[in-house]
């Protein structure tokens, strides 16, 4: 493509690539790469595509003394190209992860969470971009996965974005804007070459540009075959992925995989990793799943973080778990002629009376009884229909509960007694003599697609 692109042409090449799309909203930062990508869609607006719904989003992360100015700058611009702003404030958490990581976070959360039904977000990546993702995830010792740097199109984050520009550089968008008499910001952080991003662009890309002029296109074609290559491995191993996994709670078949080769073993868990919404994990980190999760000894219970997620095996079998809050030593009372709504969203309890002695009844509390709900015991059980106790481990394990969901596990309690697990046990203490009222609790636990299943005792 020429290197002076007119705006008509790159008005055309947006038409290329939105294809059908007409609810649009911009990445606006005021640099020169979303500056250029709005007032050229602006233009399409006002040409060929009148249909078109233009939006723009701004994200003010707080790290720069010139923010303020920023966002001022953005309202003018969008004022003038007559596009609806939404300027989003977030608090960039750099904890763990560094600013870069944890800005980019907490910008793509906000689009996520700001982004209308039906609209597609347009973000202004352009082929130098390309080449720079490229180079560290080379820096990183990425396989062909972090190779494929940036997809035109893509959904990982949740919805949607587009990437118009990446086969356009940053020279033919300065042309753009320079004849459209554009003005941008310019972010005084993209001249700190402590930032690894910033030190490629400034320290190391011009001498390779020189050198090779088409180097950022040879780079671009080379992620664009590590994409192909990743996009083979999806399909080749789908199906196997599929099999080994467990539709209930997207767990993996340990035996299953060990018995492969390594390469293939983890390729499968990486992509079970990447359905699961985990980061795309390091070879080592991937190495010490296997090691120390997966082949630990049978009576562990080992588990391997992975930024906010943790890997754990139970009975055989990898689980991927997000983070979950301490019940240990939670405590709640319960009038029980109301629900009772359990803590870290884990449902409901709700209590009836019923006059039928059944398996899963339980007695009514005597009037020096007070009722609570608790999420850990210790010591031993005396389940009902049992001649003898057993450990509380020893009954967990029987009834297949992992170790994780133990102590998030509702527990009655009648004062210090424990009395029933909703839809696992009822103890001897609980049962109730023939003919009398007896309580049947009903644990709503809420699923994945927001409705609710439920637990009885």
């Amino acid at each position: 493509m020429n290197r002076n692109l007119s705006q008509t042409s790159v008005a055309n090449h947006l038409a290329e690539q939105i294809g059908d799309e007409r609810k649009l909203c911009v990445a606006l930062s005021g640099g020169l790469d979303s500056t250029v990508l709005l007032a050229a869609l602006t233009a399409l607006r006002a040409g060929p595509h009148p249909d078109l719904s233009l939006r723009a989003i701004h994200i003010h992360h707080g790290l720069s003394e010139l923010a303020h100015d920023w966002v001022a700058h953005v309202v003018a611009f969008c004022r003038q190209l007559q596009v609806p702003l939404e300027v989003v404030y977030v608090n960039v958490d750099a904890k763990g992860k560094g600013v870069e990581a944890a800005a980019r976070t907490a910008r793509y959360q906000a689009f996520a969470d700001h982004l209308a039904v039906g609209e597609i977000l347009l973000t202004a990546q352009h082929l130098n971009d390309q080449c720079e993702t490229f180079l560290l995830a080379l820096k990183r010792g990425s396989g062909p996965a972090g190779l494929s740097a940036m997809a035109a199109l893509s959904g990982n984050k949740g919805y949607p974005l587009l990437r118009p520009f990446l086969s356009l550089s940053r020279q033919q968008l300065e042309q753009f804007a320079t004849d459209a008499g554009l003005k941008w910001i310019e972010d005084d952080s993209n001249q700190d070459v402590r930032f690894d991003r910033n030190f490629l662009r400034l320290c190391i890309l011009p001498a390779l540009y020189e050198r090779w002029p088409h180097f950022p296109q040879a780079v671009s074609r080379s992620a664009t075959l590590c994409a192909e290559q990743e996009t083979l491995l999806d399909e080749l191993l789908s199906e196997s992925l599929q099999v080994l996994t467990d539709d209930s709670n997207g767990s993996l078949d340990i035996p299953a995989i060990a018995a492969m080769s390594v390469p293939r073993r983890q390729a499968l868990l990486r992509r079970w990793l990447a359905d699961q919404g985990a980061c795309m994990p390091s070879r080592d980190q991937l190495q010490r799943i296997w090691d120390e999760v997966a082949l630990s000894r049978e009576d562990a219970e080992p588990q391997l973080q992975l930024n906010l997620l943790s890997v754990r095996r139970f009975r055989q079998r990898l689980y991927l778990l997000p983070p979950m809050a301490s019940l240990k030593q939670t405590v709640l009372l319960w009038d029980t002629a109301s629900p009772l709504t359990l803590p870290d969203g884990l449902g409901q309890l709700q209590a009836s009376e019923v006059f039928v002695q059944n398996a899963e009844s339980i007695r009514l509390p005597r009037d020096d009884e007070q009722v609570s709900v608790r999420f850990q015991t210790q010591g031993m059980i005396e389940k009902a229909g049992r001649q003898h106790s057993r450990q509380s481990k020893k009954l967990w394990q029987e009834l297949n509960i992992p170790p994780w969901q133990r102590e998030r596990t509702p527990l009655i309690y009648y004062n210090e007694q424990l009395m029933a697990a909703p839809g696992l046990f009822i103890t001897r203490q609980a049962l109730a003599k023939t003919n009398a009222p007896q309580w049947q609790v009903t644990w709503y636990q809420p699923v994945a697609d927001n409705s609710f299943k439920n637990k009885d005792i």
